[in-house]
């Protein structure tokens, strides 16, 4: 079955940067990858599940939410099964734990890129932490 593997959190200082990656792995990853949106999503401490980016498969469609306010950046690698989030410019109010998730869906302007029931399957997670 598909796996996702979310790395790369940790602790920072405000202001400071993370890349976060999303290892992709399952019985036909070498085809099958590109045929995912890879969002990201995060979740604070008593807080609900927030959406944060989405990038189309292979037709490089990207969405942000508007509270990253340009300070973040989705990419993916699909010959290395990878997704990332570069995250720039961080604040407190950024820690959170980091999700990354996979939608088998038909990419277009309709689609409900924010709701986590739009995609498939989830990773584990993986803190950010910002200190102030």
């Amino acid at each position: 079955q598909v796996q996702l593997v979310e790395s790369g959190g940790g602790l920072v200082q405000a202001g400071g940067s993370l890349r976060l990656s999303c290892a992709y792995s399952g019985p036909y990853s070498g085809r099958t990858f590109s045929n995912y949106a890879m969002g990201w999503f995060r979740q604070a401490p008593g807080k609900e599940r927030e959406f944060v980016s989405v990038i189309s498969g292979s037709v490089g469609g990207i969405y942000y939410a508007d509270s990253v306010n340009g300070r973040f950046a989705t990419s993916r690698d699909n010959a290395k099964n990878t997704a990332y989030l570069r995250v720039n410019g961080l604040n407190p109010e950024d820690t959170a734990v980091y999700y990354c998730a996979a939608a088998l869906r038909t990419w277009g302007p309709s689609e409900p890129y924010s709701d986590p029931q739009w995609y498939n399957y989830w990773g584990q997670g993986t803190q950010v932490t910002v200190s102030s």
